[in-house]
């Protein structure tokens, strides 16, 4: 069993649909007036049927007062580390400190060089995003001496100046399966964002997947508690009877996303669903009591 101890999430894993534009919107408002924690966007830049991510993001922000916004998770290949950093620094000084900068290595290859993005192998992937991590949080980091400069084959910097500063300190959680991503997310990450219907085995994909981000991080000096454990659910719903993960009555839920904060470290919950009744439900009765019986069991 592992518990990391972290505070409990839960929040929105949103379709940015152009078809339905002001529904992304809908939800959003939702999600920060029923007291949810966190709105996410998938990011995919090449689909022409998506609203582009970071512009959303930005809309969304200047329409909600309360609840944390993330890109689940921004496509590296398309947005240069340089630019991405300062466009974070911005969003989350306008926002009071309400952004978190879900990435990823880059995924569909074809739509990404047809859209002028760079093609690389799986571990050309990694390394770039290993790369751009450290570009990105030293920009960020303004209190540090000199301008930034990286040497490295991906994101060179020759002395680029510093800033803005993020109004509050922006994790940067990893979208990441493979043993080697996984290693990246312990060694270098603030959390770790997968999907459960993405991962080989589902939940019983968890402990492997954990212990792996654990090794990496104390191999790297950090204690395993550093990196946050959170988790995509797409497809769920409310049904009169238990069908599988987040597919029953809401006391299943409770059960289901307590077992998971307490047996696997899962403390970020992201549904999909893209359904406006559903969030409002999540919000008023499960999100409440998944935090009680937590806490419960942690006092025990």
């Amino acid at each position: 069993m592992t518990d990391y101890g972290h505070d409990l999430l839960f929040g929105l894993f949103v379709t940015p649909g152009v078809a339905q534009a002001r529904h992304a919107l809908d939800l959003t408002a939702t999600a920060d007036r029923a007291g949810l924690d966190l709105v996410t966007f998938q990011d995919h830049p090449y689909q022409p049927t998506f609203l582009d991510t970071w512009t959303l993001l930005s809309y969304a922000a200047a329409r909600t007062e309360r609840v944390r916004l993330s890109g689940n998770v921004l496509s590296l290949p398309l947005r240069p580390p340089g630019v991405l950093a300062r466009a974070a620094a911005s969003l989350d000084v306008l926002s009071g400190g309400r952004f978190e900068l879900g990435i990823g290595a880059g995924a569909f290859w074809d739509g990404i060089a047809a859209m002028g993005g760079r093609r690389l192998t799986p571990s050309q992937g990694v390394d770039a995003l290993r790369e751009a991590i450290a570009v990105i949080r030293d920009l960020w980091d303004v209190d540090a001496h000199g301008a930034v400069r990286h040497e490295g084959p991906f994101y060179p910097m020759t002395g680029a100046k510093r800033g803005p500063k993020p109004a509050h300190d922006i994790e940067v959680w990893v979208g990441s399966y493979k043993p080697r991503m996984l290693a990246l997310t312990g060694a270098v990450g603030d959390g770790w964002l997968p999907t459960v219907e993405y991962l080989p085995d589902g939940v019983a994909s968890l402990p492997g997947h954990n212990a792996r981000i654990d090794e990496a991080a104390v191999a790297a000096g950090r204690p395993p508690a550093a990196v946050r454990r959170l988790l995509n659910v797409m497809n769920v719903r409310f049904s009169p009877t238990s069908r599988g993960l987040l597919d029953g009555p809401p006391g299943q839920w409770v059960e289901q996303l307590a077992d998971l904060a307490l047996t696997h470290g899962v403390t970020a919950f992201l549904i999909g669903g893209d359904d406006r009744t559903l969030a409002e439900r999540y919000a008023a009765e499960v999100a409440p009591a998944v935090r009680e019986l937590v806490a419960r069991e942690r006092r025990r």
